[in-house]
């Protein structure tokens, strides 16, 4: 198999809970690369109620790297304060300019600093772990790549050690982050709580036991509505003036201009009002492009581990926590549940004409962050 064309090679899996299975996945070349990015402090900025933000710097590692590959198919996945991804060797240093690229914008237009490293397979394996893909089909129009192997948690910890940290870009780089968005209204729950889940397999490796596991939580969760999805079928509420365009008008390369901010606000109170009231426009058809929204969203994930973000009711919520309590006191995994009243989407959409567009999902007061936190410090927590 050419190493340049493997992404592309790899069969698209319908059913999330195939996922769960080792054969699903494939080992990436020996020649290929990964590259990390999370924020430095992320518990800080969403106690400071900067949670959107660390949202869209996370997705801005992502949209960087989508569009420096120039239509190339790469796997990629959103954390909430961070991202990963994977490249074939001729784009590495293309894709480590757009990381510090990213770097560089995120401190200067929010003072938040963001950890950027890279990765040759190759030292990852020396170091006794992998990455493994697989490419989940999320709706006819989209796929999203799940990781395995441990790889992805290594190469993490290795960068906040201060490892393969990429050197910063010149003062006054700014990434391309087109199509990069947040200008849908927080989703608010339907069933009691918005729930943010992160499994870890105890020893950083997902082996049969943690498969088990994950099969258990899944089929606890498909007794929900739509396996827990967030977004109502027909889509979620838009409002005007949009809470994220004054984030997306510090995405732009030419900088936060007034000029910016006010076509920003003129092209969302136009889109509000055809997807307000469901107006036509030539081919758009608003009500389509809604319940597209909910069928390419991210709202779970396999990275080394399980994540996902769920319309949860309590009962479900107590039966989660009693399967994950057994499993950790028996040494397979480590959880963090993190509760709160509304979930919330970044999204990249490179056209609103086409049904390609991406959007991550996340809790809205601290989700994938303080579930993952909640690791390290004990008990979760609920938000008021």
């Amino acid at each position: 198999m050419e190493s340049d064309g493997f992404y592309d090679s790899l069969p698209r899996l319908a059913t999330f809970s195939a996922l769960t299975d080792p054969a699903s996945y494939t080992p990436l070349p020996d020649d290929w690369v990964v590259g990390c990015a999370d924020i430095v402090g992320s518990t800080g900025e969403i106690a400071a109620g900067r949670y959107k933000t660390v949202n869209m710097v996370g997705a801005g590692v992502i949209s960087a790297q989508i569009n420096a590959a120039g239509g190339r198919a790469f796997p990629y996945v959103f954390g909430g304060d961070g991202a990963a991804f994977a490249c074939a060797p001729g784009h590495a240093a293309t894709a480590a300019a757009a990381l510090s690229a990213v770097q560089a914008w995120a401190a200067a237009e929010f003072g938040i600093e963001l950890r950027v490293a890279q990765a040759s397979l190759a030292r990852i394996r020396a170091a006794g772990r992998d990455v493994a893909v697989a490419r989940y089909q999320a709706s006819p129009d989209v796929d999203y790549a799940m990781f395995a192997g441990g790889g992805l948690a290594w190469l993490e910890a290795q960068m906040k050690s201060g490892a393969f940290a990429l050197p910063p870009a010149p003062p006054g780089t700014r990434p391309d982050l087109t199509g990069l968005s947040c200008r849908w209204s927080h989703i608010p729950a339907r069933n009691g709580t918005i729930l943010s889940l992160v499994i870890e397999p105890a020893n950083r490796v997902p082996g049969p036991a943690f498969t088990r596991l994950a099969n258990s939580v899944l089929s606890i969760v498909r007794s929900l509505d739509r396996d827990g999805h967030p977004i109502p079928s027909q889509g979620a509420d838009v409002s005007w003036p949009a809470a994220g365009v004054a984030l997306e008008a510090r995405t732009a390369r030419q900088g936060n201009s007034l000029g910016r901010r006010l076509s920003l606000y003129a092209q969302t109170l136009f889109a509000w009002a055809v997807l307000r009231f469901n107006l036509p426009v030539g081919t758009f058809d608003p009500r389509a492009y809604k319940r597209a929204v909910g069928r390419n969203a991210d709202f779970r994930k396999f990275d080394d581990g399980l994540k996902m973000t769920l319309d949860c009711d309590p009962d479900t919520v107590q039966r989660l926590r009693a399967v994950l309590e057994k499993a950790q006191a028996a040494g397979v995994i480590r959880y963090g549940l993190y509760e709160q009243d509304e979930a919330m989407m970044t999204c990249i959409v490179p056209s609103a004409m086409q049904d390609d567009h991406v959007h991550f999902i996340d809790g809205a007061a601290g989700g994938y962050a303080l579930a993952a936190a909640q690791i390290k410090s004990g008990p979760s927590l609920r938000t008021d």
